[in-house]
């Protein structure tokens, strides 16, 4: 059984940090790059950043360049995003993905086999 599972997520004041974590079974990790998506109520799900599980390349969209990290850690088959500076902005669903994601392109929904349940981020005062 394929599983993605998210973990990590809360209510967290402008300004702060979470580190989400996406737990892997059920298919070779290292064939899969892995992905975070995120969706706000009303809004289309939008890619954050990506990371190839083979090589580490990695993608950030702009509006959270230097403000998130993503990493893995291939022997815990787990991928993780450190959520730095939180903007209110940043609330949503935040969901990862497994997929054939290509080196250098921004990361599309449709190249996405699997998904987890999603972790619920919220930034407010």
């Amino acid at each position: 059984e394929v599983q993605l599972v998210e973990s990590g997520g809360g209510l967290v004041q402008p300004g702060g940090s979470l580190r989400l974590s996406c737990a892997a079974s059920g298919f070779t990790f290292d064939d899969y790059a892995i992905g975070w998506f995120r969706q706000a109520p009303g809004k289309e799900r939008e890619g954050v950043s990506c990371i190839s599980s083979r090589d580490a390349s990695t993608y950030y969209a702009d509006f959270v360049k230097g403000r998130f990290t993503i990493s893995s850690d291939n022997a815990k088959n787990t991928v993780y995003l450190q959520l730095n500076s939180l903007k209110p902005e940043d609330t949503a669903i935040y969901y990862c993905a497994a997929g054939g994601w290509i080196p250098g392109t921004t990361p599309l929904q449709e190249e996405y086999d699997y998904w987890g349940q999603g972790t619920q981020v919220t930034v407010s005062s």
